[in-house]
């Protein structure tokens, strides 16, 4: 396979927008923790404890999300550096690796989403239990 100096950068759009799209994801939950806290300091309720047990792990998740999509976007640079010094064998390596990154990358992303929609599922779950109580 003949690799050039554009087949890595053809994963910078992706890359950034996968970063945007992580950031965004950061600062709702860092909005929805720091309400949780304040409605937790109030009530002392189980549920709100356990969503925000929910949220730390997934505020690890977006960090290593965030820091394997720096870690592509790193190696693409090196790869195009490395192939413009004209070492296209270790660039194949270092382009190989971005595309490693990328996809561990994206599988955190998968498992963070996965972790989201059972805290959302919790919630529900807890709308219809108060509801069905308020109905008897």
């Amino acid at each position: 396979m003949e690799i050039t100096l554009t087949t890595p950068a053809l994963l910078f759009p992706a890359i950034s927008l996968l970063l945007l799209a992580y950031t965004n994801r950061f600062i709702a939950l860092a909005n929805l923790i720091r309400s949780l806290k304040k409605r937790y300091a109030t009530t002392h309720s189980t549920l709100v404890y356990g969503q925000i047990e929910n949220l730390r792990t997934r505020l690890v998740l977006i960090k290593n999300m965030q820091a394997f999509g720096i870690s592509s976007i790193f190696g693409c640079v090196a790869c195009m550096f490395v192939l413009f010094a004209g070492y296209n064998t270790a660039g194949k390596y270092l382009f190989g690796l971005s595309m490693v990154l990328l996809m561990a990358s994206l599988a955190l992303a998968l498992r963070e989403i996965q972790i989201s929609v059972n805290a959302l599922r919790l919630e529900l779950n807890d709308l219809e239990e108060s509801s069905e109580g308020m109905a008897k």
